[in-house]
């Protein structure tokens, strides 16, 4: 799994690739940890994810309770496969996802 961070401001860019699953989940809750307190603004541009496992929709999950409190989240470039995950777990309800 790769990430790469970009922050500009109180906006956060976290462009995640490969795999998020239960081995990278804990390095991407990890790093999200480390930046989330100022941000007002979260975008996930995952258009280079090829899989997500529960544990990875775990992480999206919390970082969308965060930023329910303190700004928006936003969810960028979901392939077909991925976004068949969000629908079938019912994320689709519960992320903004463009």
């Amino acid at each position: 799994m790769t990430i790469n961070k970009t922050k500009e401001d109180n906006k956060l860019i976290v462009a995640v690739g490969g795999r998020l699953d239960t081995t990278t989940a804990p390095t991407l809750e990890a790093e999200l940890k480390n930046d989330m307190d100022d941000v007002k603004e979260l975008v996930f541009d995952i258009s280079e994810l090829e899989y997500i496992s529960s544990a990875g929709l775990r992480v999206l999950l919390t970082a969308q309770k965060v930023m329910n409190k303190q700004g928006k989240m936003t969810v960028k470039g979901a392939n077909e496969a991925v976004m068949e995950i969000f629908e079938v777990t019912g994320f689709v309800d519960i992320l903004d996802i463009e």
